[in-house]
């Protein structure tokens, strides 16, 4: 399956990168929301003295396995990122060809894991320093974006992107893609305001949280207007059914997201609810790229050509044989008299 993946086998495989890139967000969130930040105060070791989560570091032995088994994940999603690279290096299109689009993708993967397990060491080693933090959560986002790339373009041919809607349209949806990056961006700076930094001795923003927060809901409030505009342009002009539902889907997302951020701050900011947000986060970034995907076509990838050929690749050498083993003058012998 992933020496030899069919199209849908790649498909599948590449699903299972980005669920892994997506979870290794929400484990890292409950690091942070636990105040286990601080859980291993040392990297890449857990401590001066230990590799695991033992000995003593004046934080509960709690956080030190909160923070220890997100290590422990992050070499797992690294595994998973070697497989999805190992898949799209020995996929074959239904013409018999190597995807470079489908390896250039999927190689940043571990790359990315890479850098981020280097960028969790230095926001370790900085006690937390919140613009380290704000960067390791964007990186998480990119990494996310580009397994969503290759989860896409592992169903698509190789022919030129062919647009759906009108160029106002997928204009408007690259720009809430923007808005959503720049919610995200804000909602770091936010958390990195706040009470929940990583841990108590944590480093904060200079920067009051009323004013942070206010802002990060502006952002929010623009965003709920350009996905209201974008919902209406797909059910009012011939959209794919795909897109409207996107479209649809979306404004939900927004519309909740918007819901539990006002709960979350009127109530104090309870770590759970805060988590439920964070996730809500990551399922609206997906969504708003699998909506931009959606404004556009390639076709898609057959596996019926690669079958064709293989299957008359094995017949040609079976007849090869079947002649070869024929003794001499056979053919002259069973043909028929006239």
């Amino acid at each position: 399956m992933v020496l030899a993946p069919s199209p849908t086998a790649m498909r599948r495989i590449a699903l299972a990168g980005l669920l892994a890139s997506a979870g290794i967000i929400l484990t890292g969130a409950a690091v942070r929301l636990s105040q286990s930040g601080l859980g291993c105060p040392d990297w890449p070791a857990c401590t001066a003295t230990s590799s695991v989560a033992s000995g003593t570091t004046g934080d509960p032995l709690i956080h030190r396995w909160i923070e220890f088994g997100n290590r422990l994940v992050t070499i797992a999603i690294f595994l998973i990122a070697v497989i999805v690279c190992v898949a799209a290096w020995r996929f074959r299109d239904g013409g018999g060809r190597r995807r470079r689009d489908l390896v250039w993708l999927a190689s940043a993967q571990p790359a990315a894991i890479i850098v981020q397990a280097v960028l969790g060491g230095i926001v370790v080693l900085t006690r937390l320093n919140p613009a380290w933090v704000s960067v390791h959560f964007l990186a998480s986002m990119a990494l996310v974006a580009a397994a969503l790339a290759l989860y896409i373009r592992s169903a698509e041919s190789r022919q030129p992107a062919r647009p759906l809607v009108r160029a106002e349209v997928r204009l408007l949806g690259a720009g809430i893609v923007a808005v959503v990056a720049l919610m995200l961006a804000a909602g770091t700076v936010v958390t990195g305001t706040g009470p929940l930094a990583g841990a108590r001795s944590a480093p904060r923003y200079h920067l009051p949280l009323t004013g942070a927060t206010q802002l990060h809901a502006d952002i929010g409030w623009l965003l709920a207007g350009l996905v209201i505009a974008l919902a209406l342009c797909l059910r009012l002009s011939d959209a794919p059914t795909r897109a409207r539902r996107l479209g649809v889907l979306l404004l939900a997302l927004v519309i909740a997201q918007g819901s539990i951020g006002y709960s979350q701050y009127f109530s104090g900011l309870p770590a759970g609810l805060v988590w439920v947000h964070v996730t809500g986060s990551v399922l609206i970034w997906i969504t708003v790229l699998l909506l931009l995907f959606a404004l556009r076509d390639r076709g898609k990838m057959s596996g019926r050509a690669a079958a064709t050929v293989a299957a008359a690749a094995g017949a040609g050498a079976v007849l090869a044989e079947t002649t070869a083993a024929e003794p001499a003058g056979a053919g002259a012998r069973d043909m028929p008299l006239r």
